[in-house]
């Protein structure tokens, strides 16, 4: 195609002409490991990642993620095996990552917030045997030992990661420690598991290919269940590759705030994969709190910053000095919808401290492996999402339909290209109603949001075709709630609404109509919220319930869920 014709039918493409982006990339046949060894024969003595101040560099990285491949290889797991990272940003679950990945083995990342229930649900659709826990939430991963079959959970300690002098003063301050059960050698701390990678001396180093599957991370998909949403290493690598073409920031020797988590698409690809892929080095973040982001960003000096709006919120309500933010070149925001005024008092935020840098919003989701688009650099209109990345072609279509929508006008967004999932796990049926083959004769991943195609050649975000309720950047499912809360034997009919909140943007409310018989009351309304607590992780929990007699519907009998949203509104 030439390029003249390749511009008229991706018209974004004149920005990559004026940032000097490559429209087109060579991903290299290879697995994520195999990147992150390339880096380590690039920039050995370069910093990987600092954790509370301990820096490791790229050498000493790759010696940890060879010896925890070792582990592994020395308790049984096997190419193709699946083990569950069930962990924050900390050193042992970003190795782990790469271990598994180096043995020839797939992640299955889940959230440690996850509920019991939600756990065992990701344990069995993974069908994994070994688990990497966090030991705050061990508890519950070892209530679903003989439920999920598990052959090895794999304990790691908050200190575990830190220097040696850290370490002593983190246990003797810090934390409670949690009981292990004596006796079950299923059960193995971190330490000793390490400690035991010196008995296997055979090979730990599959080759394995951009084609195979390296990740597992849970989505919404269409319906608002969870989906296992299956990422090849192809997926993983063409995001760092992609990510490092839109941002010029991305150099060898810079840092990134890696608070987004490692069971987010967003933290893992953006935050983690591509900084470690370019010699950059991670700032890890297990827990973020708004109350440290000063001392965070004084201490680290971070070059990059990337995360949701709720994180610009706290930003923005940080007391920094005037030139605390000199060292920061670039901020991203994706996960959500970023707004016309937060953004300006971010870019005013970040000039007053010392900054150069404008904030740029990405778009994406979990089945294109993260990010799929960005705003350029000088670009700042309402609603805009930007450029799609490399070798990623969008348009727009009527809804269910095939048909591409002319310019300005609104329809679903649909996507193609080397970030696009191999499918959801298990469920071929979901994956055909997401992943269509349309008469240009290439598969399109079918997003679920509504945008359009503007007059500048680039893509506008205008709303979810599906339910969805972002919290603090984590997606929540109205409908998944509404069946939670239906199966109570008092509820005759449920919907769940997001109503706005000062900093995490939305929450969930629920509104719950009672069977004849039944009275509202303090009672039912601890019992809904428990039976929650027991199937839905914390941040997904409703933030208040309000039980009525009967709830708006439309003509054809559904819930009119918009009139209570309006009702919400009308309140403030």
């Amino acid at each position: 195609m030439s390029k003249k014709k390749e511009n008229e039918e991706q018209p974004w493409l004149k920005y990559y002409d004026e940032e000097g982006v490559s429209a087109h990339i060579d991903y290299p046949d290879m697995s994520m490991v195999d990147m992150i060894i390339q880096s380590a024969e690039k920039w050995p003595d370069n910093t990987a990642y600092v954790y509370y101040g301990h820096k490791v560099t790229y050498k000493n990285f790759l010696k940890k993620i060879e010896k925890v491949a070792r582990a592994l290889k020395n308790y049984g797991v096997k190419e193709g095996d699946r083990v569950t990272i069930c962990m924050p940003n900390t050193p042992e679950g970003i190795t782990m990552v790469y271990a598994v990945n180096m043995v020839g083995a797939v992640c299955n990342m889940v959230h440690p917030l996850s509920s019991e229930k939600e756990l065992e649900y990701y344990i069995k659709v993974a069908e994994s045997k070994y688990v990497l826990v966090f030991d705050a939430v061990f508890d519950k991963i070892y209530r679903l030992r003989d439920t999920a079959q598990l052959e090895r959970i794999i304990v790691v300690r908050p200190s575990d990661g830190l220097g040696f002098l850290k370490q002593r003063m983190y246990k003797l301050l810090h934390v409670k420690k949690v009981r292990l059960p004596a006796n079950d050698s299923r059960v193995v701390l971190w330490e000793d598991f390490i400690a035991n990678s010196y008995f296997y001396q055979g090979n730990y180093h599959e080759e394995r290919g951009g084609d195979d599957l390296a990740v597992i991370m849970y989505s919404g998909g269409t319906t608002g269940a969870p989906k296992a949403v299956m990422l090849s290493n192809l997926n993983i690598n063409a995001e760092s590759l992609c990510d490092a073409a839109m941002i010029r920031q991305v150099v060898p020797g810079a840092s990134v705030l890696s608070i987004l988590p490692i069971f987010h698409c967003f933290g893992l690809g953006v935050c983690i994969h591509t900084p470690l892929c370019k010699g950059m080095s991670c700032i890890l973040i297990p827990v973020f709190s708004h109350k440290q982001f000063a001392d965070i960003i004084r201490k680290n000096n971070p070059n990059i910053i990337a995360g949701v709006p709720t994180l610009f919120e706290a930003l923005i309500n940080t007391k920094l000095k005037s030139n605390d933010l000199e060292s920061v070149t670039a901020v991203i925001c994706g996960g959500d919808a970023l707004n016309q005024t937060l953004r300006d008092k971010v870019n005013d935020f970040l000039a007053s401290h010392g900054s150069n840098a404008k904030i740029r919003v990405g778009y994406g989701l979990t089945e294109g492996s993260g990010a799929v688009c960005l705003s350029p650099e000088n670009a700042f209109n309402d609603n805009i999402i930007g450029a799609p990345l490399p070798d990623m072609d969008f348009k727009i279509v009527k809804n269910d339909t095939f048909n591409e929508l002319p310019v300005g006008e609104e329809g679903e967004i649909c996507i193609s290209g080397p970030l696009v999932m191999m499918g959801y796990l298990g469920d071929d049926a979901e994956t055909a109603q997401a992943i269509r083959l349309h008469d240009d004769g290439k598969l399109w991943l079918h997003t679920g949001d509504i945008g359009y195609l503007g007059e500048d050649g680039l893509i506008y975000f205008a709303q979810r075709l599906k339910r969805i309720i972002i919290s603090s950047g984590y997606n929540i499912y109205p409908t998944h709630l509404e069946s939670i809360i239906n199966s109570h034997e008092a509820v005759l009919t449920s919907t769940v609404i997001g109503v706005d909140h000062h900093y995490k943007g939305q929450v969930p409310k629920a509104f719950v109509v009672l069977k004849p018989g039944y009275k509202p009351g303090k009672r039912i309304e601890r019992e809904i919220r428990e039976l929650l607590e027991r199937n839905v992780p914390i941040y997904a929990l409703p933030a208040a319930y309000e039980f009525r007699d009967k709830l708006p519907t439309t003509k054809i009998g559904k819930v009119a869920f918009r009139e209570l949203e309006k009702e919400e509104k009308s309140k403030k």
